[in-house]
């Protein structure tokens, strides 16, 4: 049977975001947390350590399922064999992979860090691209990797930074309701003022290691606490 409805079908598995409850995302609330985490944390910066744009793409890289203080470890003495793309572009994988092995999932991290070497040589003269559009045909880079190096290495404010800290605490204050990373980003972007894009990525994960932890939240210090009803609060 034909029907003359004109709206675009969903695809299948991808239900509609539910919408925000607008007590949850009112100015006035907002303008409370930017104020919260601007105390706790004024002058917050990416915590992996680099000296350039491609040390920080390789770094990002190689804190997937990592901690930052495991890849701070590893860098150093990385980055001394192999200072730029033009090194590491031409890298036998094997070799990589043992000098990146404690961070975990290495065999698929130096494939990924070899392929993105090869393209910023070949397609980008030797330099990280400034653009989203570009870092995302490099291997191994998604939204939440450009994000942490477009904003801290080179200041753009492409995004928000999603990480496991962001995406916990924006549904604890309830800033998003998304599914996915990608989800909670566009939520943040329409709430967040774009001159905020990058600090706040990087004040919601301090908050999200030293305070808004997974387990045992530390809600008894936390200036956010009587913004919040998180059913995951412990006090």
């Amino acid at each position: 049977m034909k029907t003359t409805a004109t709206r675009k079908a969903r695809p299948a598995g991808k239900a509609a975001p539910t919408k925000l409850d607008e007590k949850y995302t009112s100015p006035e609330r907002l303008k409370k947390i930017f104020a919260g985490l601007d105390r706790l944390f004024p002058n917050a910066e990416c915590a992996l350590h680099h000296k350039n744009a491609f040390q920080l793409l390789v770094a990002t890289i190689l804190s997937a399922q990592c901690t930052d203080e495991r890849v701070n470890k590893v860098t150093p003495e990385l980055f001394a064999k192999y200072p730029t793309a033009r090194e590491f572009a031409p890298l036998d994988p094997k070799i990589l992979e043992e000098d990146i092995r404690s961070t975990g999932f290495f065999r698929n991290k130096a494939k990924n860090i070899i392929g993105a070497s090869r393209q910023i040589v070949e397609k980008f003269r030797g330099k990280v691209p400034r653009s989203m559009e570009e870092m995302l045909t490099l291997p191994g880079v998604a939204r939440k990797t450009a994000n942490v190096v477009l904003g801290t290495a080179y200041e753009i404010p492409t995004g928000v930074v999603v990480d496991t800290h962001v995406f916990r605490i924006a549904h604890r204050l309830k800033l998003s309701n998304g599914k996915t990373p990608e989800d909670v980003e566009r939520d943040l972007i329409k709430l967040v003022p774009q001159d905020r894009w990058i600090i706040f990525g990087h004040q919601v994960i301090w908050f999200g290691r030293k305070i808004c932890r997974a387990r045992n939240p530390g809600c008894a210090d936390c200036p956010l606490e009587s913004l919040c009803d998180s059913p995951d609060k412990t006090v």
